[in-house]
This record gives structure tokens, C-alpha cells and sequence, in this order.
């Protein structure tokens, strides 16, 4: 039996509409999506694609105007499966006077933690995102964008979550802290915890992900593995050593017959920038 979905989308429509209730935008138009358990999942798409408004229904932060959203097996408006989200917003509105050893206790205790176990807690988060103890005794008013996404993550985290859902995690980190964070990230799937990362810094979803969906005004243009989506399947390309001068015409069998030796033969590999444009190109020409 497979298990219960981190989160699946049914036939989801988003309609924000204006004063007066007429419809003013389509956010969403349709959206079916499946998350599975486990999986570090890319959400993708430019500006106004409805990415963050699909983090937002999953999160139940807003209403669907038709269709159905699921997470963790409950309705997405169940607040009792928040206990088990992690959520870490573009921007984290934190309390800018709080340190940040007392933002992650102040949000432990609303979690319920106390005592040793939130010290604990609260210690593990601070070394897991690299925040010395200078940085911990700062207030947040004085953090550096990068210090700020890591506190913020931090805070994403505090509740030992299943499901974390990271809006543009890397934004405003130095190449080192970039790799921190994409490292963190591929050790929560190894903790078991399923991830869904929006970014528009594609190099880093490539990275990390197992899947990805690009969105395009609202509808699903791109759904599947990283490592299908990027294979350039209408060019073979041929690879290997010590073939002869008289020989570089030849290719499969022919070398392999030869004494060619590694003859690989492979579909070449696009980025996922590449595709990303390729897909915003199709949907501007039509």
C-alpha cells in the first residue's frame, strides 16, 4: 500500500476576484498536483504563475474557489496538520527586537515546547543553520539578509515538522551559504521529511529536487523527474576513447566491434534554465 500523499491538488481553481466580487484574477485554473511522501519536490514558474498562491491553499492560508486540497491526508483548512508543517515565507516577518535564540523560544512555546526539551531544540536549529553565538544574542533588526533566511529556517523548523514548505530559501546567500542550505535541505529528505521549494534560482532547484512542475498562468506546463525532464531525447550523442582516425565516423556497434574502449552513447543533458525558457517561449508563441 502506497503511502498517504504529502499533499495532492484536485482540478484546483484559484479566482481572485475585486470589491465588488467580480473575477479579477485566475490564479489557478485546474491544478492537479501530487507530492509524495519523501521527496524534495521544485515548484516553479515566473512571476504571477500561481506558485505561492498553491503554497498558500496548501497551507490553508486561502480558500479554493472550486477543487479539492489535501495535506498530510487531511483537508487543507484542518488546522490541526499545521502541528506537522514547516513554513518559511520570501519574506519572514519576525520580530525584529527579539534575538534570534528568542525568536526560535518564542515560537517553540507556541508549539508547546518547555524546558530541556526547548533548549534542546532550540540549540540543535541554531548550530543545524550555521548561527554563531554572537549572531544567536543579536536582535534580527541587526541580521544580514543571509542571517535572516537562516534564522528563518530555523523557525521553519522548530516543531520537528513532516512537511516543509520553503518560498525562495537560498535568497541572499553568500555561494557558501547557498551550499549550506541546499545541503540542509537534502538531509531533511533523509530524515524523511518531504520539502516543497519554490525558487527562481533554477541552479539550485536543479540540485536538489527529484521532481519538479513548472507552472504558466496558472496551468501545469511541466511535471516530472529532474533527470527525464532534462534529457535532450531527439539527439543521441556518442562518447569514447581510443578510436582510430579512420574510425571517428562510426559509431554503436561499429566502435564497440573495433577495440573502442568507455563507448557511451547518451541523450545530452539540457539545464533546467534551458527548459524553464524553452517552456515560457512555447507559451508566448501561442
Amino acid at each position: 500500500m502506497e503511502p498517504t500523499p504529502a499533499a495532492e491538488t484536485n482540478r484546483l481553481v484559484k479566482v481572485y476576484t475585486d470589491f465588488w466580487g467580480r473575477p479579477r484574477v485566475h490564479a489557478l485554473t485546474g491544478l492537479d498536483l501530487v507530492i509524495h511522501t519523501g521527496e524534495i519536490f521544485g515548484l516553479l514558474g515566473p512571476n504571477g504563475s500561481g506558485k505561492t498562491t498553491t503554497m498558500k491553499l496548501l497551507l490553508g492560508l486561502l480558500h479554493p474557489t472550486r477543487g479539492t486540497v489535501k495535506v498530510l491526508g487531511r483537508p487543507a483548512d484542518d488546522v490541526q496538520k499545521n502541528r506537522e508543517i514547516g513554513y518559511l515565507p520570501e519574506e519572514s516577518y519576525l520580530y525584529p527586537f527579539l534575538t534570534g535564540e528568542e525568536t526560535l523560544r518564542f515560537y517553540g512555546r507556541l508549539f508547546g515546547l518547555r524546558g530541556r526539551e526547548l533548549d534542546r531544540r532550540v540549540s540543535d536549529l541554531l548550530d543545524l543553520v550555521r548561527l554563531d553565538v554572537r549572531a544567536r544574542k543579536r536582535t534580527l533588526k541587526e541580521y544580514s539578509k543571509g542571517m535572516s533566511r537562516r534564522i528563518g529556517l530555523a523557525q521553519a523548523l522548530i516543531n520537528d515538522p513532516k512537511f516543509v514548505l520553503l518560498d525562495e530559501p537560498t535568497t541572499g546567500l553568500d555561494p557558501v551559504g547557498t551550499r549550506e542550505i541546499k545541503d540542509l535541505i537534502i538531509s531533511m529528505k533523509a530524515q524523511g521529511r518531504t520539502v516543497l521549494m519554490s525558487s527562481h534560482l533554477l541552479a539550485d532547484v536543479e540540485d536538489v529536487c527529484d521532481r519538479i512542475a513548472i507552472l504558466v498562468r496558472g496551468q501545469m506546463r511541466e511535471l516530472g523527474s529532474v533527470k527525464e525532464l532534462l534529457l535532450v531525447r531527439d539527439i543521441m550523442q556518442l562518447r569514447a576513447r581510443n578510436v582510430s582516425p579512420e574510425l571517428t565516423a562510426a559509431a554503436g556497434k561499429l566502435l564497440a566491434d573495433s577495440g573502442a574502449t568507455d563507448v557511451e552513447i547518451s541523450h545530452p543533458r539540457m539545464t533546467l534554465e534551458e527548459l524553464f525558457l524553452r517552456v515560457i517561449a512555447e507559451d508566448r508563441s501561442n
